[in-house]
């Protein structure tokens, strides 16, 4: 999973402001340029609206600022959205390129999308099961640069700042509540601790242990502005507490016992819409919910059916006699309590995922053309994060401003992270899973800088499922039985091992799962408690990751569809090029077709797939 902060769920945070800095291009009154300056004011725009993100990507004009929740500042972002789609419809594309009609049509689609997305309000509903400003707000120190003195005099006027953001957010779930527009009360079972934990006295005595002080924790004492660290303990013990504390005191009294008892997303005001329209976002497709539905049970079968296969090559002691349904709930039960299957201390789990790591990266030159320059490592999760949140997930850094990606991972409750899934798990997050399409996608040259921002999940999860499989053409080298004592599997590439295979199925099948239960309980009636049964008897995930996925779907609806429909069709348009061109078909190619482009919505990726099969049949 890519990581999301609050900022991602409200979907059109957008408003009108002067052109970008490092844009191309001017306002003119011809086409071209008007388009240049359009493509400019929206780069402004996402910038102006998402301050802590143009921080990440190396713009330091907004460093000292924090996103604008007020009602006011929501309402011009989305007049500025609505202002720009209108004047974008009416101009004129005569003389556009190629470059400049894709420009154009993405620009549409997305603003598009966002609009529609914005008449659900999404902002009124910022905490969920796992996100909310006492997760991602702490983080943000050490995914931006904070070293110049000028950075953190920036960074500690941003803190400053944070008070103001929370108690924006507090009147926009008031808001909420007075609409009828909660989240399900049973997802908020953490939100509580979460923010209190923000407030904890000990940071009024020492505001220097605070997660948000992290960014001097890390430099010498020699380099550290000691105006801007006064300044930041005084914003963290004077301000950021005192925050937190108000929000966990509206959280506990207020908000928590008023919100919905249902999980049913088409339960909320014009929820049936809101749900549709947000498959619709998510997988970038007009699948209906039923259509969905149906693909991930068909996916859930052919899957189901490998896993029993593979279930004959492990050394699995109790398989004598079973067969079917009662093989399939054995073998689960066994990955689920054997200890062999988890670790037991912190470091050898981190130790074994950058092992991992290193055994990848030397394979990617046969698979990709193009490679990312930034570089990755991997991290614990925080601990005031890891109780709700996934697995893993990836934050995505950037080269423009000096910071690293990360691939974070989760190592609360060990004998609930099983060794099984570590592989599949490695490529979906780092590489060539998230870490090198964002990078790549982050370092693209000689394109507009609008296209270096798109972001479009069924794409970017698309991609990293489909990433898991590259696993089987990789050759991991010596020996890579590292679960099983049998004979390694030739041909199977990093899941010579057949338990690693079958985490590789199980996390395959996790993502079909997904779409049945996702499109089950928030348009087709089903209860919580039949969601997580589909979700344990059809996967090896153990009952802690399976119980927080399913508050995650109940939380986010439509956003679990999008890896499947996205995967589907990557190894879709794959094949059909294989078809097509045979002999002629480069898989590094193919795979810097789909990367170079940037994030795309999945109608605009497969015409782009198209053009590139057509100029290779052609000889180009």
């Amino acid at each position: 999973m890519m990581t999301r902060f609050a900022l991602a769920a409200v979907c059109v945070l957008l408003m009108v402001c002067p052109r970008a800095q490092g844009a191309q291009g001017a306002a003119s009154p011809g086409g071209r340029g008007t388009l240049n300056a359009l493509l400019d004011e929206h780069v402004e725009a996402i910038f102006r609206a998402d301050p802590l993100e143009a921080s990440r990507r190396g713009d330091a004009r907004f460093n000292d600022a924090v996103p604008d929740y007020s009602p006011e500042g929501i309402a011009a972002q989305r007049a500025g959205a609505a202002a720009r789609l209108a004047r974008l419809r009416a101009l004129s594309r005569d003389g556009f390129s190629e470059e400049d009609h894709l420009h154009a049509d993405l620009l549409e689609y997305e603003l598009t999308t966002d609009l529609a997305g914005g008449a659900f309000f999404p902002e009124q509903m910022p905490i969920n099961s796992m996100d909310g400003p006492h997760v991602w707000l702490p983080q943000w120190g050490t995914m931006i640069p904070v070293r110049s003195a000028r950075e953190q005099a920036d960074y500690a006027a941003r803190l400053e700042k944070i008070p103001t953001l929370i108690d924006q957010m507090i009147a926009q779930m008031r808001l909420g509540l007075a609409a009828g527009r909660t989240p399900a009360r049973l997802v908020l079972a953490h939100a509580v601790a979460g923010c209190a934990a923000q407030a904890s006295p000990a940071f009024v005595e020492n505001p220097g242990a605070s997660p948000f002080f992290a960014p001097w924790r890390s430099l010498p004492e020699a380099e550290q502005n000691a105006l801007a660290v006064a300044r930041a303990r005084r914003a963290i013990s004077e301000g950021i507490v005192p925050a937190f504390a108000r929000m966990a005191a509206f959280l506990e009294r207020e908000y928590i016992p008023a919100c919905r008892e249902s999980i049913a997303c088409a339960d909320l005001p014009d929820g049936r819409a809101m749900y549709d329209q947000r498959l619709r976002y998510y997988t970038t497709t007009n699948m209906t919910a039923a259509q969905i539905h149906d693909t991930g049970l068909r996916e859930v079968a052919r899957l189901r059916g490998l896993m029993l296969d593979l279930i004959a090559q492990t050394d699995f002691p109790n398989a004598q006699g079973l067969t079917g349904d009662a093989l399939f709930a054995a073998f689960l039960a066994y990955l689920r309590s054997d200890p062999r299957f988890y670790f037991t201390s912190e470091a050898e789990m981190l130790a074994g995922y950058r092992d991992l790591c290193k055994r990848i990266d030397p394979e990617l030159p046969r698979l990709f053309r193009t490679l990312p320059r930034n570089t990755y490592g991997v991290r614990a999760i925080p601990r005031f994060a890891a109780p709700t949140s996934p697995a893993a997930y990836c934050y995505p850094g950037s080269i423009r401003s000096g910071v690293p990606g990360y691939f974070m991972v989760n190592t609360h409750k060990l004998d609930q992270r099983p060794k099984y899934g570590m592989i599949s798990l490695t490529i979906h997050e780092a590489v060539p899973g998230h870490h090198f399409q964002l990078a790549i996608a982050d370092e693209l040259e000689n394109v507009h800088p609008f296209r270096t921002l798109t972001s479009y999940t069924a794409f970017v999860e698309g991609w990293a499922l489909y990433s898991e499989k590259l696993g089987l053409e990789m050759d991991p080298g010596p020996d890579m039985r590292r679960l099983s004592t049998g004979a390694p599997r030739p041909g199977k590439g990093f899941y010579t091992d057949p338990y690693d295979d079958f985490g590789r199925l199980s996390d395959e099948i996790w993502r079909a799962c997904r779409l049945v239960v996702d499109t089950g309980m928030h348009a087709l009636g089903w209860p919580r408690e039949r969601a997580l049964r589909f979700m344990l008897e059809n996967t090896a995930g153990t009952e802690i990751d399976t119980n927080s996925e399913i508050n995650r779907y109940i939380s986010w609806p439509g956003q679990a569809c999008a890896y499947k429909i996205g995967e589907l069709a990557i190894s879709g348009y794959r094949a059909r090029a294989q078809e097509e061109l045979k002999e002629a078909f480069d898989i590094r190619d193919f795979h810097d077709c789909i990367l170079s482009g940037g994030a795309l919505p999945l109608p605009v990726l497969e015409k782009r797939v198209d053009r590139w099969i057509e100029s290779r049949r052609a000889g180009g």
